[in-house]
């Protein structure tokens, strides 16, 4: 499998996870899926970072990738942290 469809199918895990997750019946059961794209984000900076480094992608397009998935990451653990209480 390529790169860039890695990139793809990590990046297309996270809202996906996040779909399947709601329709769960109890919060438990969505902070699983919730859980599962905070995995697909680290995958997707991983994937990005080598991208980075084996010259696929520029930098600048590595620190925008790598600043929106810090961004959902931080909305994720934000939805996880009121699902808690």
């Amino acid at each position: 499998m390529s790169l860039k469809n890695q990139i793809v199918r990590a990046a297309l895990s996270i809202p996906t996870n996040i779909v399947e997750g709601r329709e769960q019946k109890t919060d438990a059961e969505f902070a699983r899926y919730l859980r599962y794209a905070l995995a697909s984000t680290s995958e997707l900076e991983y994937h990005a970072i080598a991208a980075r480094d084996i010259g696929v992608i520029t930098t600048q397009d590595f620190v925008s990738l790598s600043s929106q998935a810090k961004t959902v990451r931080m909305m994720l653990y934000g939805l996880l942290k009121r699902l808690d209480k």
